[in-house]
């Protein structure tokens, strides 16, 4: 398949630069993979489509203050994207300078942190964050929110709270788990009441998500690699659910592609693990039923995945619908739930 055939037309306008008034309030677009159908709803009806004994999977990591303004020995200023953390003192890096860094070379943040050049690794460096702080206490302290390259505007201190899930957990992502965004706690109590089962991962989302498909051939693309945990709690919950008649509901791609990553051997294995797995229309999927996503980027490795999920034709069908609808699009747009089609593209 080529890059192309996931291009589509999308007004400026319809790209949302801020959340909306309240974390339910978005809109809802639920397309069934089977027969293409759409309905337009609000995403407080979305306990409808649920039922007990479902199980949703939702992604507890947490986005850190990733971007990072310093300069060099030279005096030049850099600008940093954490991409991901490796250590306590040490992660990997993009890099906005005049001129590259040699390894060997120092940065300095706030005129009181000092970064040592380790090396480069393709588009990334990969740095030493010197003295006592940790990267991730040096992140909070002089780091600043990285929304997504589409938003133009600043991070202010009310995306310090709405671009961040209400059931974030563990540090590490520098892009939030979007489609979990419009989760309250009051829709999250429903839930509960209703004997929807919710069980979580950790899959730390890294800059690499917003990277572009820089091929037409999809069979050369090489993906970007993301680390996930998966508790054996979510495995059993999972298993329990299958054998009981329960629908597996995967809250945003990121869960999407951890459950389907740990499930290459045919079933699900608890545990910790690294993934560059790239879904494209023709995957078989082996745990997911049903997915909860936003509105992606077009060409993108994301609306590619969707596209496997319901059919390439659907998710055109669908977009364009949401386009004429003016729905919202990307990471604080509206959302869809996909019903899986299992009958190829």
């Amino acid at each position: 398949m080529r890059t192309t055939d996931f291009d589509f037309s999308l007004p400026d306008e319809l790209i949302a630069q801020f959340p909306p008034s309240s974390r339910s309030s978005s809109r809802l677009l639920h397309l069934d993979g089977a027969s293409g159908q759409l309905a337009d709803r609000l995403f407080t009806d979305l306990p409808a489509y649920l039922r007990r004994g479902d199980v949703m999977v939702f992604n507890d990591t947490r986005v850190i203050k990733a971007r990072l303004y310093g300069r060099k020995a030279s005096g030049g200023q850099v600008e940093l994207l954490i991409e991901r953390v490796t250590g306590d003192h040490e992660a990997l890096a993009f890099m906005r300078a005049s001129h590259a860094p040699q390894p060997g070379s120092t940065l300095s943040v706030a005129d009181v942190v000092t970064l040592t050049v380790l090396a480069r690794e393709q588009d990334l460096y990969r740095l030493r964050f010197d003295g006592s702080a940790s990267v991730l206490d040096v992140l909070e302290q002089y780091g600043a929110l990285p929304l997504p390259p589409y938003i133009e505007r600043a991070a202010d201190s009310a995306d310090d709270a709405r671009y961040q899930t209400v059931y974030a957990r563990h540090p590490g992502a520098v892009a939030a788990p979007t489609a979990g965004l419009h989760f309250d706690e009051a829709m999250l109590a429903q839930l509960d009441a209703m004997g929807v089962i919710r069980t979580h991962l950790t899959l730390h989302v890294g800059a690499g998500t917003f990277q572009p498909v820089r091929v037409d051939d999809l069979a050369e693309h090489t993906m970007h690699s993301e680390r996930y945990t998966i508790p054996q709690a979510t495995v059993d919950a999972i298993a329990q659910a299958k054998a009981d008649g329960g629908r597996i509901v995967a809250v945003g791609t990121t869960s999407l592609r951890a459950l389907e990553a740990a499930a290459q051997s045919g079933s699900l294995i608890a545990g910790e693990g690294e993934t560059s797995i790239f879904i494209t229309p023709g995957y078989r999927f082996k745990v997911v039923e049903r997915l909860l996503t936003n509105f992606h980027l077009p060409k993108s490795t994301l609306v590619m995945l969707v596209s496997a999920f319901a059919g390439l034709d659907h998710i055109r069908h669908a977009y364009a619908h949401a386009v004429a609808e003016r729905y919202r699009f990307f990471s604080y747009g509206d959302a869809m739930l996909i019903e899986r089609n299992d009958h190829g593209i």
